[in-house]
């Protein structure tokens, strides 16, 4: 359901229209700007030298993998800081 103003503006209009929510328009693929791609190598990385034969084992140890970079703040803040973007709080409207 559209609201009327809406309809005649379009979302970009709407969105500069507001303070929050904040909008970066970014390229339609750049993995070097999403985090998660920082994440996905790294684990790949720590996967490389092992031959799995089963496909259960291969997602216990990409779990495995996972869960311990919940551990690692460090590691995590490099993937961000890798992008070079920041994370701000948001402020509220």
């Amino acid at each position: 359901m559209h609201l009327q103003g809406q309809a005649r503006i379009g979302v970009p209009g709407v969105l500069a229209e507001r303070e929050w929510p904040a909008v970066f328009l970014l390229p339609a693929y750049s993995p070097d700007l999403n985090p998660v791609e920082w994440v996905w190598a790294h684990v790949k990385h720590r996967l490389a030298d092992l031959a799995v034969v089963a496909l259960d084992r291969l997602e216990a140890l990409v779990r495995s993998r996972l869960k311990r970079l919940r551990h690692q703040p460090d590691t995590l803040d490099g993937f961000t800081a890798g992008t070079g973007l920041t994370l701000d709080e948001p402020t509220s409207p």
